[in-house]
């Protein structure tokens, strides 16, 4: 398998639209007020929650832990993927 995703750029073509869609949500968190934990460029981006917010985020949001950021705040991790549609980003993350 890694044959075929390392041949003529597949697996840097199938993670396009991940990485752009994450870049994207990436841009709508910061200008929503949060603050992110590492400044990523991949298709993962680790955002960090006040404790008050996951209860609400995980009605609609799948997100994993990454760590206490302090007594109030926690790191998660947010991932897009091949299947990952802007819809998911603004319907789901924002509104939700």
């Amino acid at each position: 398998q890694f044959d075929t995703l390392f041949t003529d750029d597949l697996y840097f073509e199938i993670g396009k639209h991940a990485v752009s869609l994450s870049m994207k949500m990436k841009e709508i968190l910061i200008k929503c007020g949060y603050r992110l934990f590492i400044d990523s460029y991949t298709n993962q981006q680790f955002v960090i929650f006040e404790n008050s917010e996951l209860e609400r985020l995980s009605k609609t949001v799948k997100f994993s832990f990454w760590e206490k950021y302090d007594e109030n705040h926690t790191v998660m991790r947010l991932a897009t993927s091949f299947a990952t549609t802007e819809a998911d980003i603004f319907e789901k993350l924002l509104k939700g």
